[in-house]
């Protein structure tokens, strides 16, 4: 018997309103259960299959900016979300901290309205070591992207070899 998966993580919010606004229209979630009594909501990426992944709850007691949790990631289906998700975080004004190849994914990370670190990302079926992450320019067309993540993984010479 063991550990199969994260089955879902949280956070301790200041201004669930706000938060909540955030990961319901911008990151697009589902919430699937809530108690405003409690000032906790239940959301999740795939409903049909996950009661939640992620939850909210009033009750934040850390000062802002103090450091809580290292990043939740948000893994997505195509290069043509992380090229949305590039062009919403633009157009809301969301703090990004990075763009990024692993060279085993293609992702960006930002800070949600309390400071939380975030990525969404897109895997790529190879394995490179880690830590691996070099700058990449989302303003281009997918194939464009593709070229300068192999480009990057060419440059910096690490040995890779695809996922069986």
């Amino acid at each position: 018997m063991g550990i199969t998966g994260l089955g879902h993580t949280g956070f301790w919010v200041q201004d669930l309103t706000t938060m909540r606004d955030f990961y319901e229209r911008v990151m697009g979630l589902t919430v699937t259960d809530e108690d405003e009594e409690l000032g906790i909501v239940f959301y999740s990426a795939r409903p049909e299959d996950e009661h939640h992944e992620f939850v909210l709850q009033r009750g934040r007691t850390a000062p802002p900016g103090a450091k809580l949790t290292h990043q939740v990631s948000w893994r997505v289906d195509s290069l043509e979300t992380i090229i949305d998700f590039h062009r919403r975080f633009r157009a809301e004004g969301i703090e990004v901290q990075q763009e990024v190849t692993h060279g085993n994914a293609i992702g960006i990370y930002f800070f949600d309205p309390e400071g939380n670190r975030n990525e969404v990302y897109l895997r790529i079926e190879r394995d490179v070591r880690q830590p691996f992450r070099k700058t990449i320019d989302l303003d281009q067309d997918p194939q464009q992207i593709l070229a300068q993540a192999e480009r990057l993984l060419a440059d910096d010479g690490p040995a890779y070899q695809p996922v069986q």
